[in-house]
């Protein structure tokens, strides 16, 4: 049980790091930890920037995603499918 709690502490290990705000930004923010019943600035601090974070990995894969698909586009077999349908059902025997 020893070990469980020393792995515990050493995982959730922090660097303290000095971030500068706006009297404005810093009284919006405390507001906000009221009324979600006293967060610490730390934790909103940091849950902002993991999804800041978050949304860059999520970014940087739909990046790859399309960049993919505009090198090598998937084929439309259905689309084929549907056009060879068509010039089949065609009456071409009669004139327009």
């Amino acid at each position: 049980m020893g070990i469980s709690i020393w792995y515990s502490i050493w995982s959730m290990a922090r660097t303290q790091t000095l971030v500068q705000l706006t009297e404005e930004i810093l009284a919006e923010l405390d507001e906000l930890r009221a009324r979600e019943g006293g967060r610490s600035r730390s934790e909103l601090i940091r849950e902002a920037i993991e999804r800041y974070l978050a949304a860059q990995r999520d970014e940087t894969i739909d990046r790859a995603i399309v960049e993919g698909y505009t090198r090598y586009p998937p084929e439309d077999l259905g689309a084929e499918w549907a056009a060879r349908a068509s010039i089949t059902a065609e009456n071409w025997d009669e004139p327009r």
